[in-house]
């Protein structure tokens, strides 16, 4: 946890206490162009009243905190971990609403095992920068192990598989991102090959 973060968002009117009403807007560049974050400078912040302040965030690595054994995630996260997949799937549902597109099952699944093995690291598709701010500014606002955080980060990625159905489907974002734009209830698993993933 990074107490200046903390107290950033508290000054700019935002709940630090609450990061499921967070998210990583999308910054546009040029010809309104999705563009990378950069690790080295502020990450935009946006709360659910469209408040958003630019803060200067630690890399992942620094913000582990403790050595705590992550909890069980065979089945559903557990309730303490639900604002952290929200932040992150929040922060996915608005970028692939600013490009226009719903990013591949296979790209979401690739891009959640590198920021788990790779937590700091680059990649030539900007959503990957867009997940680690997310998960940066979870990690500044609550204490997390780094056993947690990879858990985390490996349920996203098994999610994202379990909804693929070739190399071209989008069945993750359409059956758990856009959930957070147009939420519709629980979903039925009528009309998924073999039921609910």
């Amino acid at each position: 946890m990074d107490r200046k973060v903390f107290a950033a968002l508290r000054v700019a009117g935002m709940d630090p206490a609450h990061p499921e009403l967070l998210r990583v807007p999308t910054a546009l560049g040029e010809q309104g162009c999705v563009v990378s974050l950069d690790p080295d400078l502020p990450v935009p912040v946006m709360d659910d009243d469209g408040r958003v302040v630019w803060l200067p965030l630690p890399s992942i690595s620094q913000l582990w905190r403790g050595s705590a054994v992550a909890s069980d995630f065979s089945f559903a996260p557990p309730p303490e971990y639900e604002p952290f997949f929200i932040l992150i799937e929040a922060t996915a549902a608005e970028f692939c609403d600013a490009t226009g597109r719903p990013e591949r099952d296979r790209e979401f699944e690739r891009l959640y095992r590198l920021l788990r093995r790779r937590p700091d690291s680059m990649d030539a598709n900007p959503l990957f920068s867009y997940l680690r701010a997310a998960a940066r500014l979870y990690l500044s606002l609550r204490d997390v192990s780094r056993a947690g955080f990879e858990a985390v980060a490996n349920k996203l990625r098994v999610s994202a598989r379990a909804f693929s159905t070739g190399s071209d489907s989008t069945n993750y974002h359409h059956f758990v991102l856009e959930e957070f734009f147009y939420p519709a209830g629980p979903l039925s698993s009528l009309g998924w090959p073999g039921g609910a993933p």
